[in-house]
């Protein structure tokens, strides 16, 4: 018998049925085409529940991983998740801050977090991002990014079906351009905007 559950692209399948933001599991379908099946360490910045690690962890069973978030409610939910895998340390962290000394990384991600630090804090935060991959290593960032204007934005909004409720005062949005240039200032090589639909966008750069 073939388990289909073994399957990224089943997982994402069901996902995109369950998932209430439109078109997320798309972004997430390119990150995880882009996130080498070899990699041996990952960072998690902001993991959430760690629907995100948990995506490559499927086709990346024995990667050693760490998941930082600040939340008590999203790191119990995650250290849930990952009960019983030894291969993932889920770890209490503010974005805010500097990142804590944990050695070096194939690959970092991260899933709508960063947009919630101040711009100064996400330019800095990607340039402790490039210090901690390996040479070759890959940051992806499926990311909440700032609208060109008003009219785009109103159409997202309604688009996710919050038109009528106020904006959130913790989201501190930035277009995609300015962060893709600062990964290249940065350093970082390959860098784009890999997957874009309305105010969801993944950025890639590759040390």
């Amino acid at each position: 018998m073939v388990n289909l559950w073994s399957s990224a692209e089943h997982a994402l399948r069901y996902l995109s049925m369950a998932d209430a933001i439109p078109h997320r599991t798309e972004g997430e379908g390119v990150l995880l085409e882009h996130v080498p099946k070899t990699v041996e360490r990952i960072l998690d910045l902001g993991t959430g529940s760690g629907r995100l690690l948990s995506l490559l962890k499927i086709d990346r069973p024995h990667a050693q991983s760490i998941a930082l978030d600040f939340s008590p409610t999203m790191l119990e939910a995650a250290r849930t998740q990952f009960a019983g895998d030894d291969s993932v340390r889920v770890a209490a962290h503010n974005l805010d801050d500097p990142l804590p000394s944990m050695g070096r990384f194939d690959a970092v991600v991260s899933s709508f977090a960063i947009h919630h630090l101040t711009h100064a804090r996400k330019r800095s935060l990607y340039s402790e991002i490039f210090d901690v991959l390996e040479p070759g290593g890959i940051f992806c960032n499926l990311e909440h990014v700032a609208s060109p204007n008003a009219k785009v934005h109103a159409r997202f909004r309604a688009a996710i079906g919050i038109s009528e409720q106020p904006e959130d005062p913790s989201n501190q949005l930035l277009d995609v351009e300015t962060q893709l240039q600062w990964l290249r200032e940065i350093g970082f090589e390959d860098v784009d905007c890999y997957w874009k639909w309305l105010e969801l966008a993944l950025l890639i750069g590759v040390k």
